[in-house]
């Protein structure tokens, strides 16, 4: 297949393509799910194809397929070519690339235990298991569980001479207990960050000794009192932060949304490129990270789908907006050396766009633990989890739930409550925040269905943080 690719770039730059890529991917995806005491779903399937991204008259052009041979993948490239030479007569500019170094490298991710060779039998009964210890507690009246793994191989070959090849599998489990009384049903959800790695990620012994605590959290939450309008401290965990950096952080710090080339579907930012440098986007020991080196990180996958290899950046030190994740193609548009390899699809029929990376808030440096942190904070909500978010297209105004919710008196927890939301303008959020946990206690977390494009594409990343707490914010709005 890798010689038929080459002589694919080789017939792209003889019809006229000043650049051109070949990717072919492999893609083995299983998800299965049960419903109280039975399994409901099992979707195993696999898709095979390759797509061909050419740049010609200045402009890209892009077509794929699903028949992998060699005369198809000669036809494909010329289709992609006549698809440029096209697009160039509405050319307003043309399309320039930072260079990147030619390459010749295999990435192989983490995979102790294939979980496509893990019998059925042991997936479903652990399922059915978690179900039946959540439904035995009187209060619960459903629950689901599920289990979901992935395996992506990918071939990327480019006419500047880099020949990559990667190899990788993610694994992720959950489940949710629901409490249901005459008038009202509350949930609680157990979910263990996923990760790039085999079945070995899947512990068995945490799932099952969570149970417990998550069916009674569920009794607990139907029963709560409503959270009422306030301005109170917030101290978040880990599994909830993921979410809230994911959209306040991830998305304005991509580039090409920057440069309002996703306006049209709702996708700009604030964090412009006259701001680099200088815009104080949060408190000063604020330090997000970018890392698609991280092991098992979700974006760990050796290389971007423009052949970019992954590295490590910062996007905000101390405080102030510094870096983006960026294509070869919008580098060059800020007067960047290099890409920070930034650019993924979701599937070989897909063009490669700029997507979120793992990234990280940095933890604190002086010894604190959670229970150090609620114990120092007087009156506020401690929440766990991810609910219900709303952001507008600038990435500043947003309201977030969650999960799990706790209130705080006097630093101790004192019950759960419901209905939580909470309101912020993001610079004014981070600029709130006045404490993190340290490094014994930061937790690596992810998001396996962040939404971009249109055609829209799906992409995977890890974001981790040490619990954190955030002064004065407005809660309950959404209720008020």
């Amino acid at each position: 297949m890798k010689e038929d690719a080459l002589r694919a770039l080789d017939e792209a730059v003889r019809v006229g393509a000043s650049y051109a890529d070949v990717r072919v991917a492999r893609y083995r995806r299983l998800a299965v799910y049960a419903e109280d005491e039975r399994i409901a779903h099992v979707g195993d399937d696999e898709r095979y194809g390759f797509g061909v991204r050419v740049i010609a008259d200045g402009a890209w052009g892009f077509a794929s397929s699903d028949l992998v041979t060699a005369d198809e993948l000669l036809r494909i490239a010329r289709e992609a070519v006549a698809i440029a030479k096209a697009s160039a007569t509405a050319l307003e500019r043309p399309v320039s690339l930072v260079p990147e170094l030619a390459r010749q490298e295999k990435f192989i991710g983490p995979c102790e235990r294939n979980p496509f060779q893990v019998d059925m039998s042991e997936k479903t009964g652990l399922l059915l298991d978690i179900n039946r210890r959540l439904l035995a507690h009187a209060d619960i009246k459903k629950a689901h569980s599920r289990l979901y793994c992935d395996r992506i191989q990918r071939l990327l070959v480019t006419s500047e001479g880099s020949v990559l090849e990667s190899d990788t599998t993610t694994t992720d489990s959950s489940y949710t207990a629901t409490a249901i009384d005459q008038s009202d049903a509350r949930s609680r959800t157990y979910h263990p960050p996923p990760r790039c790695a085999g079945y070995e990620h899947i512990n068995v012994e945490d799932l099952l000794s969570n149970t417990e605590r998550v069916a009674a959290q569920a009794a607990e939450h139907l029963r709560a009192p409503d959270c009422q309008p306030c301005v109170t401290d917030l101290v978040l965990n880990p599994g909830h932060l993921a979410l809230t950096m994911h959209e306040s952080i991830g998305h304005p710090t991509e580039l090409d949304r920057a440069l309002g080339m996703e306006e049209s579907l709702a996708g700009r930012s604030f964090a412009t490129p006259d701001k680099l440098g200088k815009l104080k986007y949060g408190s000063d020991m604020m330090s997000i990270i970018a890392d698609n080196t991280l092991p098992g990180g979700l974006a760990s996958i050796g290389f971007d789908d423009e052949g970019v290899a992954a590295q490590c950046w910062d996007l905000i030190r101390d405080g102030v907006f510094v870096g983006y994740g960026t294509s070869r193609e919008v580098a060059g548009a800020i007067g960047l050396a290099r890409s920070t390899g930034s650019c993924r699809a979701d599937s070989y029929a897909s063009i490669p766009i700029v997507r979120q990376n793992n990234f990280y808030l940095a933890p604190g440096k002086t010894p604190l633990s959670p229970e150090d942190l609620i114990a120092d904070t007087k009156d506020g909500i401690y929440i766990e989890g991810r609910g219900s978010f709303s952001i507008d297209q600038m990435r500043l105004n947003f309201q977030f739930g969650g999960d799990a919710f706790w209130r705080i008196k006097d630093g101790k927890l004192a019950g759960m409550m419901k209905n939580v939301t909470y309101q912020a303008i993001t610079p004014e959020f981070w600029g709130a925040m006045d404490a993190i946990c340290d490094e014994r206690f930061f937790v690596l977390d992810g998001v396996l269905n962040c939404g971009k494009g249109d055609p829209m594409q799906v992409a995977r990343m890890s974001h981790g943080a040490a619990t954190a707490r955030f002064r004065q914010i407005r809660v309950g709005g959404a209720t008020a």
